[in-house]
């Protein structure tokens, strides 16, 4: 496997993780400035899992 393929893999996968962890908070009634604190880690992951998904492609067309 081409280590930009592991690269989005991982990427995508910690986007997901966060998310599941922020619904989680959300579905017990967890901390509020906890839930705040996952949405900015989701959208941090999601700008760089973007950002890596972009480089992947770049190269894959080089």
């Amino acid at each position: 496997m081409d280590l930009s393929k592991i690269f989005v893999i991982v990427a995508i996968a910690a986007v997901a993780i966060v998310l599941l962890l922020g619904l989680i908070n959300m579905m017990k009634g967890g901390s509020p400035s906890r839930s705040q604190n996952l949405m900015r880690w989701r959208v941090l992951l999601q700008a760089v899992a973007i950002g890596v998904i972009m480089l992947a492609l770049w190269t894959m067309g080089r």
